[in-house]
């Protein structure tokens, strides 16, 4: 089969680049290409699409604008492509919030000809996007109204308490394609008063998880932050590892808990890993945390995952009907690795009953 891509890029170098590494793949094929949003519009109308490539920054309607006015007439699932800054961070989380399928980034700046260096990550997640035939606007749009949060924001608690944390208290998430709104519309969900922690692999560029993390703190009950190298985990509180780097949870003495970034783990190909952060916790708290599987390409923590379940821990595994790619989840499932399979409005309730709040 043949997948039927349009690119949108106001730069002719950028389209003929992309041409290029999209089409290295012989299932994969340009049928054509549009200068900025006005003309991306009447293309997809009057064309049968698979996949659309967007560039963000483009003169007369940039790929946001054009986003929505597509999204709301026509169901191809589109890549947006933006530059590695904090400005083309907050842009792609918009794009995302507006129903963008996934995102690309370029890896330096507007005009980037060393796009080929991700040519396979760009083929694959064209593939993927053409693929998925769940791919939907989700029932329960993201939470975007700013959470107040509690004067009495849960403060650090003797070590003795981290010492003692039991399943529960302890949360793992792993996460990728489509995991932005999918976190979007979860983490709100947990009370103020966990007393617990949670910390998040979300397959996510340098620069865009703490734009990400920002946004979250924005509408959640819980402190959230981009884990930073070196800080002692805290109650209250929920970790987004920080992209470009592999997240690592350490133990000092079995009582204090840090937080440690590596640039580099051998065969691991994303950072932040899932796995390589699931088999942190696993080492720090054996089987007592719980491990989360949400929506994304690939296999990336499903081994750690599963080997948790098999330790006697507790898993819960989005189910293929919410998830917008069932790779990772899909794979812990195969695998023998998941407690609960459920269905992304449902995780939250049961995550709260293993808690305990």
């Amino acid at each position: 089969m043949i997948y039927k891509v349009l690119v949108v890029e106001d730069s002719a170098l950028m389209r003929s680049e992309l041409t290029k590494i999209i089409e290295k793949d012989t299932d994969l094929k340009v049928v054509a290409t549009a200068r900025n949003g006005m003309d991306a519009i009447q293309k997809v109308s009057a064309m049968d699409l698979d996949v659309i490539t967007m560039d963000v920054n483009m003169p007369e309607m940039n790929g946001i604008e054009a986003l929505k006015v597509i999204k709301s007439k026509h169901s191809v699932p589109v890549l947006m492509i933006s530059a590695l800054t904090h400005e083309g961070a907050e842009e792609t989380l918009d794009a995302l919030n507006h129903g963008a399928f996934d995102f690309i980034a370029k890896p330096s700046g507007a005009v980037s000809l060393d796009m080929a260096v991700q040519g396979e990550i760009i083929r694959q997640k064209i593939r993927t996007a053409a693929r998925s035939k769940r791919y939907k606007t989700p029932e329960k749009q993201p939470l975007i109204t700013p959470k107040v949060k509690p004067l009495a924001v849960p403060s650090p608690v003797d070590v003795e308490v981290l010492k003692n944390w039991s399943i529960g208290k302890v949360i793992g998430i792993g996460v990728s394609t489509g995991g932005p709104k999918t976190l979007m519309r979860l983490l709100p969900e947990m009370p103020a008063n966990f007393n617990g922690v949670i910390i998040i692999a979300q397959h996510m560029p340098e620069n865009f998880t703490l734009s990400f993390a920002k946004r979250l703190d924005s509408i959640c009950p819980l402190k959230v932050k981009e884990a930073e190298d070196g800080e002692i985990i805290q109650p209250g509180h929920i970790y987004i590892a920080k992209g470009g780097r592999h997240t690592i949870i350490k133990s000092r003495g079995q009582r204090v808990f840090l937080i440690e970034t590596q640039e580099e783990v051998e065969g691991k190909i994303y950072k932040p890993s899932v796995d390589v952060l699931f088999d942190s916790l696993s080492e720090c708290f054996g089987k007592h945390w719980l491990g989360i599987m949400l929506t994304g390409m690939g296999q990336d923590g499903s081994e750690a995952l599963t080997n948790l379940k098999k330790s006697g821990g507790q898993t819960i595994v989005e189910s293929e009907e919410s998830c917008v790619v069932y790779g990772m989840p899909g794979k812990v499932v195969e695998l023998g690795g998941a407690s609960f399979i459920l269905h992304e409005r449902d995780i939250m309730d049961k995550v709260k009953q293993i808690v305990g709040i």
